[in-house]
């Protein structure tokens, strides 16, 4: 299958070219109406005809999303992974007994070794929950059938492979560790690539082979 805008290889079953973002229309199964008009053929027996029917239906505007959307989709996703762990960190503190430990504690008093490690389990925890909470929430969303999280979805985005095609748990998980390597590129280049390579993917979309879309209609 060929796009009809720019010629390039489409795989079966793709809903947009990769290449430039060119939206396929399906044509629909012929219709049948009811019979029009009986005839009689040569042999003498009656024959009916039925004009057929054929049409078209469009599919949804596919674009690339720009690196500003894609950034207020973010600050959403922040705000409701905020409290997501708020939530959960307040049941934490007190099923650890951390909450009675903080309150006892006093500035100028000096912690024993015990009450040092358990401040240095507790930080751990907490990172430990935040990283296995983010990771999650990423990659069930994007591979689910919203294919995106809160925020992409409040904008109308969606996360695809290169075919257009919704990503699994693994390539959804991929893509988010891949932001690791994002993260290391100074002045957040990693993300602002967005912004203006070709199909508008940051660092951590081109490592794993996905595009974020946005889909209009």
């Amino acid at each position: 299958m060929y796009c009809s805008k720019c010629g390039a290889v489409m795989a079966d079953g793709s809903s947009y070219c990769a290449q430039c973002g060119q939206a396929f229309t399906l044509a629909a199964a012929p219709l049948r109406a009811p019979m029009s008009a009986a005839t009689a053929s040569p042999s003498g027996i009656a024959t009916a005809t039925f004009p057929a029917y054929t049409g078209t239906a469009a599919l949804p505007r596919v674009e690339y999303a720009g690196f500003w959307l894609r950034f207020l989709a973010l600050l959403i996703d922040n705000v409701v992974m905020g409290i997501a762990f708020i939530l959960i960190l307040i049941p934490l503190i007190f099923l650890t007994g951390l909450g009675s430990f903080l309150g006892g504690f006093h500035p100028d008093e000096d912690m024993n070794d015990a009450g040092v490690m358990m401040i240095i389990a507790f930080v751990f925890l907490i990172a430990t929950c935040s990283l296995v909470l983010t990771w999650l929430y990423h990659a069930f969303m994007e591979s689910s059938e919203w294919q995106a999280t809160l925020g992409k979805k409040a904008l109308g985005l969606v996360v695809t492979d290169m075919a257009g095609q919704r990503v699994s748990f693994g390539r959804s998980t991929g893509r988010h560790f891949a932001k690791i390597i994002t993260n290391i590129i100074p002045f957040l280049i990693g993300y602002i690539m967005a912004g203006f390579t070709e199909k508008k993917q940051a660092l951590h979309d081109i490592l794993a082979g996905c595009l974020v879309l946005r889909r209009n209609g």
